[in-house]
């Protein structure tokens, strides 16, 4: 698509926040460290409130150490009717049987990953703060798009830092859903539901807590409220 610099440039703060058919939901980030106690620390917090995604997103382990232990979170999100998500690897995910596949710029094509994967997996893309990018992820097949980071984070670093009236932009033109990340807390993230967010991506205020039960019931709560 031509004209990607104007299609980011352009002012589309004038666009006003959506009338949401569905209630914003919570989509929660693995940590890096997924061994040890986390397992528990899943279960405590899908048990904690109402919890529409999770994303395995770990770098570093050799296919067959990351399968293995992929398999009793896999095993934890079915049993909380959870959908499980793979971050990067479209092998992974079909090894796995995941639900679905989360693609970073650079880690394959939207097309691609259908054809390994078949209609009924989930795909999502991260655009940062590109509606270009937004835009060409739709238009090839993507199931949602990704925005952010929004805030400042510890998980990943970015320099993407969209305004949340990009997801107002995208929720008021488009039905596909979006998903805002970055350092979104319990405290910050109620200006990103109202702007049109479908999903809030957090992983660092819920695993970086002692009690992740808790802070997943304080979101369900500022998403209910």
């Amino acid at each position: 698509m031509s004209g990607s610099g104007l299609i980011d440039e352009f002012d589309f703060s004038v666009f006003p926040p959506p009338e949401r058919e569905h209630p914003c939901q919570l989509y929660l980030i693995s940590p890096e460290d997924i061994g040890g106690d986390f397992p528990d620390r899943l279960r405590a917090a899908l048990s904690g409130g109402d919890v529409a995604a999770f994303q395995l997103r770990v770098k570093g382990l050799q296919s067959h150490d990351l399968a293995n232990a992929a398999k009793p979170l896999l095993e934890i999100c079915r049993e909380h009717d959870v959908a499980f998500i793979v971050n990067d690897s479209v092998s992974m995910a079909k090894r796995l049987d995941a639900d679905g596949v989360h693609l970073g710029q650079g880690d394959g094509d939207v097309k691609d990953a259908r054809r390994e994967l078949g209609p009924s997996k989930m795909i999502g893309v991260t655009c940062h703060a590109s509606r270009h990018l937004a835009m060409e992820a739709g238009e090839a097949g993507a199931d949602y798009v990704a925005f952010g980071a929004f805030y400042p984070s510890e998980t990943k670093a970015s320099d993407h830092r969209p305004e949340p009236g990009i997801l107002s932009w995208w929720a008021s033109l488009f039905e596909l859903p979006c998903v805002a990340i970055g350092g979104i807390t319990p405290a910050n993230a109620k200006e990103l539901v109202e702007a049109g967010a479908d999903f809030l991506a957090v992983s660092g205020a819920v695993w970086n807590a002692d009690d992740p039960a808790a802070v997943v019931k304080r979101f369900g709560e500022m998403l209910n409220g």
